[in-house]
């Protein structure tokens, strides 16, 4: 027994070995026997609980198949594998171990040598950039040494050389000294770089071109910087004058440009450039503006060339360009009807169309200019405009003669040649283009259509019927008589002119007409001349831009492209377009929002010069006039552009030197409230032109008292608007001269004054009519009589031949033999013409 626990140990096989069997009692009780091994304890059960008995064993200690009691042969083959899984588990991580060591010693060795091969490039570099300065720097010292020597020569032909160190000779032994020198200074280099900087160098990581010239934290020159720098000194060595490049530049000048952005263009200090202006007397700092000519002077004062560009240069993006022949395509034509007033121009485009275009013009004529294309029973697609013929449209007209191919001259048969006939003849002349007479209505019973032919020479146009070159056709657009000839007749000139076009380009066109339409905003309608107009398009009008939303031709269908002579209405813009601008097609917005905004400043700066008075005989003169002068101010609003210029032009011309029109306002659209305002606070009316007022505009013109007047018809306005000027002329003031009477004799009359005693020579004397005072025949007198009496009494008239006495307001100078002249006033009421 060994303690109190009454353990008792029963060696086997020798001591505390692997195979010992410990016994345990307790109390003189029998305990399970616990046998421990060197890898595994086993606790076998009491003996005599098994079928064999005896002391339990270990696989090392005793037999092998063996196992504790209690224990079934798959519990132990179990355990058996378990063990045999950790011995490999065991092996395997034994194994992972020793293989992840070998590679971080190769790793380190891997990391030691390419230390080794980076310190060594460092040192190779390092060795390479001193060989390189000491290189320069020898060159430099002999560059300078050879100069010297030069220098002295010059100075001293024969210099002599074995003189004292201190003597001129001197020179020519320190080249000498100098390789040794140097070779000094690379061993010291050598020595002093084996020290612990070089171990902090080859920590330091990739060598830069700072460490490499020995100045890491500082800046340094380029290498075309040195070269310069280099070059100087050579030319200053020898002897010759350093002077730097001038770099002379072609410099861009505007109109006004600001005093560093020319400096900038020039590349000089702006300093240098303030410094100029200040000698030429500006006082001027780097942010402000100066004009064209004194930034010439600069530019030629620094030695640069001047380049003069001005604000139209924006316009350079859409120059006309000429088109190669082999990219030319066959194209419709584009024909203009023209003629006179109610001669049947739309009728006889309806009965080429099947359409009833004329059932909706005001008062049967047409009011804007119609595009339309037609395609005729041979398949031939033509291009019709529709322009108006009265009077007031001239401007119109001549728009559509010119972009014109073929002008059709719409004549009637009963009414022959008219005032707009004539026009038309001379618009077509103008635009050089080819002209076909239509000679109309010839169904009437009162047609001659010779006669027409006849009074068309006296305007140089002969017809190929009179022996001339001019196509003539007689038609009838109500029976539809000679419609075929007239289609034959445009398809001939069409082919003769060999109409072409390039469709594979930036689209260029003609505003025929524009309008502001409610829900769609500005509407163009544009006839394309070239390229191929299509959706998406960034495009410049006149004084507006924009991006083509929408294309709709002339049937109100939608489509993706218009090529050239196709008419289209075009939606995007940004505002509504003169008719008769250009339509071109730029490349980005910014462009054309640029060449929008440089017109739309040119026309206000043209409206403002000429409005302006500048000079003072001017300025008086403008005052006068404007004082003596009534006006009438009136504002217009009409559907479409072409109309609103149209009134304008119209009412220009209304009006003499004592009264004139004037247009405060006009614009398409509908009458707005802030119309009303306008022409209440200039106390004008408003003329409404196919247009109507909107709800508040209404309301506001019944509270503020503004006229409002609607026409459908152009010369309805134009007439009103001339009898509503000729209500402001002044009445014409004559004259009618009645009587004669010859002064007699003078009276002097107590509580009168001067009486003259007259007969009456001629005519008849009243006392309600204004007299003059003849003396020799020359008026000293004009004014109204005081009295006229008959004896003693006050009469109303004297005939002539009776004697009566006459007296004069306030004037008493009367003589015998003075002749009085009687007359009477009349107003007579003046009207424009």
């Amino acid at each position: 027994m060994s303690d109190n626990d009454g353990k008792k140990t029963l060696g086997l096989r020798g001591g505390n070995r692997p195979g010992n069997v410990t016994q345990s009692f307790s109390h003189g009780r029998k305990k399970n026997v616990v046998v421990e091994t060197k890898r595994k304890r086993v606790v076998v059960p009491k003996p005599g609980a098994t079928k064999t008995g005896g002391g339990g064993g270990s696989k090392s200690g005793g037999d092998p198949n063996r196992r504790p009691a209690g224990i079934s042969d798959a519990e132990m083959e179990r355990r058996l594998k378990a063990l045999q899984a950790a011995k490999a588990r065991e092996a395997e991580d034994a194994a992972k171990r020793e293989a992840e060591e070998k590679a971080r010693a190769e790793e380190r060795e891997r990391r030691r040598q390419e230390a080794e091969a980076k310190e060594r490039e460092q040192r190779e570099a390092e060795e390479r950039a001193r060989k390189k300065a000491e290189e320069e720097e020898r060159k430099k010292k002999e560059a300078a040494d050879a100069a010297e020597a030069a220098k002295r020569a010059a100075a001293a032909p024969a210099p002599s050389t074995t003189a004292s160190p201190q003597g001129r000779g001197a020179p020519t032994n320190k080249p000498a000294a100098q390789p040794t020198q140097r070779k000094a200074d690379r061993e010291r280099e050598q020595r002093g770089g084996r020290g612990k900087g070089r171990d902090d160098g080859r920590r330091s990581g990739k060598l830069t071109l700072g460490q490499a010239t020995g100045g890491e934290n500082s800046r340094h020159r380029s290498m075309a910087s040195m070269k310069r720098k280099q070059e100087r000194a050579r030319q200053k060595a020898m002897g010759g004058a350093v002077e730097r490049e001038k770099v002379v530049r072609d410099v861009q000048l505007p109109e006004a440009i600001m005093v560093s952005e020319l400096a900038n263009r020039m590349a000089e200090r702006v300093a240098d450039v303030v410094k100029e202006l200040m000698k030429m007397g500006m006082m001027v700092t780097q942010n402000q503006t100066i004009d064209a000519d004194t930034a010439e002077l600069i530019i030629e004062e620094f030695g640069h060339k001047v380049v003069r560009v001005s604000d139209a240069d924006v316009e350079d993006v859409i120059s006309d360009v000429e088109d190669d022949e082999g990219a030319l395509q066959s194209r419709p034509p584009v024909i203009t009807i023209m003629g006179h007033v109610d001669h049947g121009k739309t009728s006889l485009l309806d009965a080429i169309r099947d359409a009833k275009v004329v059932s909706g013009e005001a008062g049967g004529i047409t009011q804007h200019i119609g595009a339309y294309q037609v395609k005729t029973d041979d398949g031939v697609t033509l291009s019709f405009l529709d322009t108006p013929g009265h009077a007031a449209f001239t401007s119109m007209r001549s728009r559509g003669a010119q972009v014109t191919d073929i002008v059709v001259l719409v004549v009637a048969a009963d009414d022959s040649v008219m005032p707009q006939t004539i026009e038309a003849i001379n618009h077509a002349k103008a635009a050089e283009v080819p002209m076909i007479v239509a000679i109309n209505k010839i169904d009437k019973p009162a047609a001659d259509p010779n006669k027409v032919r006849a009074e068309l020479l006296q305007h140089e146009v002969i017809v190929e019927a009179m022996s001339g070159e001019v196509q003539d056709v007689e038609v009838s657009a109500h029976t539809g008589q000679g419609l075929d000839a007239l289609l034959e007749a445009i398809a001939l000139q069409a082919e003769i002119l060999e109409l072409k076009a390039n469709p594979d380009r930036a689209a260029q066109g003609a505003v025929i007409e524009a309008q502001l339409d409610v829900g769609r905003g500005p509407v163009a309608t544009v006839l394309v001349q070239k390229g191929t107009l299509r959706q998406g398009d960034i495009f410049v009008v006149g004084e507006q831009y924009g991006k083509v939303r929408a294309l709709i031709n002339d049937k109100g269908e939608r489509v993706q492209e218009a090529g050239p002579s196709v008419p289209v209405e075009v939606l995007g813009l940004n505002g509504t377009p003169e008719a008769g601008d250009v339509l071109n097609v730029t490349e980005t917005e910014a462009q054309a929002r640029e060449i929008a905004e440089y017109r739309a400043q040119v026309a206000k700066d043209k409206r403002a010069a000429a409005g302006a008075a500048t000079t003072l005989e001017q300025l008086m003169q403008k005052a006068k006039d404007d004082e003596n002068m009534a006006e009438l101010p009136i504002l217009v609003k009409a559907d479409v552009q072409g109309s609103a210029e149209a009134i304008v032009q119209a009412m220009e011309k209304i009006g003499n030197n004592e009264v004139r029109v004037r247009v405060l306002h006009s614009g398409v659209g509908a009458i707005t409230e802030t119309d009303v305002g306008l022409a209440e606070a200039s106390g004008a009316p408003v003329m409404g032109f196919n247009v109507r007022a909107n709800a508040s505009a209404r309301n506001t013109a019944n509270q503020k008292g503004v006229e409002i007047r609607y026409y459908s018809v152009i010369y309805d306005l134009v007439d009103d608007v001339k009898a509503a000027a000729s209500g402001l002329l002044s009445a014409e003031i004559r004259e009618n001269f009645i009587g004669y009477a010859n002064i007699k004799e003078v009276f002097k009359v107590t509580g009168v004054g001067k009486v003259a005693g007259c007969i009456v020579t001629e005519g008849v004397a009243r006392r309600s009519a204004g007299v003059r005072l003849l003396r020799d025949n020359v008026v000293i007198h004009e004014g109204t009589l005081k009295t006229l009496k008959r004896f003693k009494d006050e009469v109303a008239e004297v005939q002539s031949g009776q004697e009566c006495g006459m007296a004069f307001e306030n004037y008493d100078d009367i003589r015998a033999g003075d002749v009085i002249e009687i007359f009477e006033r009349e107003e007579v009421t003046r009207t424009l013409d």
